[in-house]
């Protein structure tokens, strides 16, 4: 049977040939419902366009892909720095690709499979369904994820390598520490209900958090756990909210290091003394935490970048090399504010 050609696809999703190049193109723009048919198409006669399938030919055009999602959070810059650190001296260029919906994901991750630009892919914090994954493994773009992986259910085998951390580990580290200290009105500010595309990290550290402090006997009430949005100036009015309580925290856990320095702006503004009024532990370890004398439990970011990367260089030298899952550790890294 010849190849399956555009004029196949338009006819067997009943749309025209202009609207499937925008589905392999511009997939972002052509809403979900058209999508899914197109892309449905494309899957059932394995159809490969023209350009691309001379690129295979060619095995390599020399780009490595990252999809990532929060581009304005400080800890995704310094995860693609380690990033492109390990790609520094390869042959291949980085290509950024921003996802800000769920549907830019879902066009991501059906187009560039198929169109074939890429040798290579890195999906940071973006889970994905087993449709996804069955089409990144059929045409065969080897992908490294990162802060998440697949399958989450029983039905795929895992077919991508990944690096991770335990957030539910790092809240229980931080409500741990926070109890060696002595007797505290312990709060949580976490972020605020992300979007359906990303992974929600911000949960699995106030469970830790909680559990930490449920084991010793201490409340976390409902009054002190108060959500807000990655920046400054939200952060800093979460923390005066918690901190216009009739009995205020004592010790403040913040989901990253941007929602606590929010936290360290309110309590200043207040002439709050920090650590002896209040205690104030971040999460990620950016570059500033350091600066700021900021308590924090650190997780390997730019190391985690830099992994992913080689493992997924690794492979596209050899397939042969095992699929690998890496959990990397986190640390408490106590400094001035805790």
């Amino acid at each position: 049977m010849p190849p399956a050609t555009v004029y196949d696809v338009a006819s067997k999703a009943n749309v025209s040939i202009s609207t499937v190049s925008r589905v392999l193109n511009s997939p972002e723009k052509v809403n979900q419902t058209t999508r899914v048919r197109v892309q449905s198409a494309i899957d059932e006669l394995s159809f490969v366009p023209k350009a691309e399938a001379a690129v295979r030919a060619r095995r390599g055009n020399g780009r490595i892909g990252v999809l990532a999602p929060f581009f304005s959070y400080p800890s995704f810059v310094q995860r693609l720095r380690g990033v492109a650190a390990a790609v520094a001296n390869s042959p291949y260029e980085l290509v950024i690709y921003n996802v800000d919906s769920s549907q830019r994901r879902d066009g991501y991750l059906a187009s560039l499979p198929v169109t074939r630009r890429l040798d290579g892919l890195i999906v940071m914090a973006l889970p994905f369904d087993d449709t996804a994954a069955d089409r990144l493994v059929s045409h065969e773009l080897e992908t490294v994820l990162i802060e998440c992986s697949h399958p989450v259910g029983s039905k795929l085998r895992t077919y991508f390598s990944s690096i991770e951390i335990d957030d539910r580990a790092g809240g229980r580290l931080a409500g741990e520490y926070l109890i060696r200290k002595g007797p505290q009105r312990c709060a949580f500010i976490g972020d605020t209900a992300l979007p359906d595309y990303g992974i929600r990290p911000s949960d699995w550290r106030l469970a830790g958090y909680r559990e930490a402090l449920f084991a010793a006997g201490v409340p976390l009430p409902k009054q002190y756990i108060v959500l807000s949005p990655q920046n400054l100036k939200d952060a800093r009015a979460a923390g005066h909210q918690l901190l216009d309580l009739p009995e205020p925290p004592t010790a403040i856990f913040a989901a990253s290091d941007t929602l606590a320095l929010g936290i360290l702006k309110a309590a200043r503004e207040r002439g709050i003394a920090v650590p002896g009024e209040l205690a104030v532990i971040g999460f990620d370890d950016l570059d500033i935490s350091d600066y700021i004398g900021l308590t924090t439990i650190r997780q390997p970011l730019e190391e985690s970048g830099r992994v992913a990367m080689d493992l997924l260089l690794a492979r596209l030298t050899d397939r042969s090399r095992p699929i690998q899952r890496i959990n990397l550790p986190l640390t408490l890294i106590a400094r001035e504010t805790a």
